[in-house]
């Protein structure tokens, strides 16, 4: 390759981090604010509860969004092998847009009555359809722009993107809380984020109808969704089990914390989001640098040690939370959590682009990634409350991590190492 193609295929790969960037960070920041506010939206659309009941019912419309989420991976990752990474991608954005607008703007069951909650798990279900479609696809279309010896720094970028739109609704949501009364943010101050995020929409709909296909899938021969159906089932279920810890680590940690830190560990509504965020910008930063060591030390070393993390310290970490820990001492809690996810996410998105080929990337990456997330982290906050509420011990949770840990263990260890290969 020419040096003049070599840096116009550079600068035509930044810009296709940019798209997948923005995408992300609205996909993930709308998904964000629903759970840092699951409180305030429980005693809006499912009043009257008692106990843990209106959270339990907010939570179970939050993972309700996951059930279609294998649906749009396996009919949104098909479009991508067929039509093209980049239909596919603007077809997710727009999707999201429309959930993210419409819970902003539907009254709530005070007003509508039951149509209140319906109308809020049918935008759920929109939006879980499209993300199921947004995560394989864009981590597909940045890792096959990616320099050979690149993939884990660029591929790192998209899971920072997803932690960013986390960060981000945590922001917006602790400022919101900050700025305004809880009678304000219980009746119409919850709103705001959501309908802040709507102005993401056009900006990355503009980056992404801007920025070319991938040529590793203008290279790539069409395959049928039935070849070698065996082969891609079984690659499918090493990237479901890939993704357990990776899932149930984020769900948990990230958008449950704040609820438990604010129920559980003393910590107000207030310090509670802005705890969240600092952990949230720890691990963002962290992100870009584990991908770029995996390039160099390879992916398994790197997964192994963050899996390895997760079965020995969320006990220990768990109690110290609970048993009357300082603000200071959360926020260290959150700051460690966030660099052991990171630790995972930086390898993480080119380890699971790099089980597949290009021609099949799309489909059976959704598929496995979207399974597991659907059954493990989706309602990884619905089976945390209700782990807390079975068994009377606020350090239940801790359970659920380290199972996934031992899980995902066992399935990265069975992995080959890709770091230093050629993408198929």
């Amino acid at each position: 390759m020419s040096t003049d193609a070599a840096a116009g295929r550079g600068r035509e790969a930044r810009r296709a981090v940019a798209a997948a960037v923005v995408g992300n960070v609205l996909e993930w920041y709308d998904f964000a604010v629903y759970a840092y506010l699951a409180t305030i939206i429980a005693g809006e659309f499912f009043p009257g509860g008692e106990g843990l009941t209106p959270l339990l019912q907010v939570f179970a419309a939050f993972g309700l969004g996951f059930v279609v989420r294998p649906i749009g991976g396996l009919v949104i990752g098909r479009m991508g092998d067929v039509k093209g990474r980049k239909a596919a991608l603007l077809l997710t954005l727009f999707l999201m847009a429309v959930g993210t607008t419409g819970i902003g703007l539907i009254p709530g069951a005070a007003t509508i009555g039951v149509w209140a909650p319906v109308l809020l798990v049918t935008l759920r279900l929109t939006q879980g359809f499209s993300a199921g479609g947004e995560w394989a696809g864009s981590t597909a279309f940045i890792v096959e722009w990616a320099p050979e010896d690149r993939r884990g720094f660029y591929g790192s970028f998209q899971q920072a993107a997803v932690a960013g739109g986390l960060l981000l609704g945590s922001g917006v949501a602790a400022l919101c809380s900050t700025l305004l009364t809880d009678a304000q943010m219980a009746t119409w101050g919850w709103r705001i984020p959501f309908l802040l995020g709507a102005l993401l929409a056009p900006v990355g709909l503009y980056i992404r109808r801007h920025v070319g296909e991938t040529p590793a899938f203008l290279e790539a021969e069409p395959v049928e969704l039935g070849a070698d159906l065996g082969r891609n089932v079984r690659l499918a279920g090493k990237a479901f089990g890939f993704t357990i810890l990776w899932t149930v680590s984020y769900y948990m940690m990230l958008t449950f914390m704040p609820t438990f830190t604010a129920r559980f560990a003393g910590l107000s509504q207030t310090q509670a989001l802005w705890s969240n965020t600092i952990g949230l910008v720890v691990m963002v930063a962290a992100v870009p640098f584990l991908g770029l060591l995996s390039d160099r030390a390879g992916r398994k070393p790197l997964l192994l040690v963050a899996c390895g993390a997760f079965v020995l310290l969320p006990l220990p970490l768990f109690r110290i939370m609970v048993g009357g820990a300082s603000f200071a001492a959360v926020v260290g809690i959150q700051v460690a959590f966030g660099l052991m996810i990171a630790l995972f996410s930086g390898p993480g998105p080119a380890a699971i682009s790099e089980i597949f080929s290009t021609g099949s990337r799309s489909t059976w990456m959704s598929a496995g990634y979207t399974l597991s997330v659907t059954i493990f982290g989706g309602f990884a906050p619905y089976v945390a409350t209700q782990l807390i509420s079975t068994t009377g011990s606020p350090i239940a949770p801790a359970y659920y991590l380290i199972g996934a840990a031992i899980v995902s263990t066992v399935v990265i260890a069975s992995l080959r190492e890709t770091g230093h290969e050629p993408l198929k």
